[in-house]
């Protein structure tokens, strides 16, 4: 509340955010199937993974499978930021 206060250009609305995130929401009931927190913990990755391919723009099945291809084919772990959703090309 600080920061709205202090900066107008910051609005006090976030239906945007509200509406980015529906779709996590709606899902959360999926967790409780997860069948333990080391699972629960594996489809948060997922959702959230999922979830920022679609902010980002990136169709989320096509960039999973490059990313998981490239892991496979022994992609560099230094090079990690190439495989992360907002540097995605078709040729990771």
């Amino acid at each position: 509340m600080t920061l709205f206060l202090s900066d107008g250009r910051i609005e006090l609305d976030n239906n945007t955010v509200e509406r980015t995130i529906r779709p996590i929401a709606l899902n959360r009931k999926n967790a409780l199937f997860a069948g333990h927190d080391v699972g629960a913990q594996k489809w948060g990755i997922m959702a959230s993974l999922i979830e920022t391919c679609k902010l980002n723009g990136v169709e989320p099945h096509a960039c999973l499978t490059a990313k998981l291809t490239a892991i496979i084919n022994g992609h560099m772990q230094s090079d990690i930021d190439q495989l992360l959703p907002w540097n995605y090309t078709h040729n990771v």
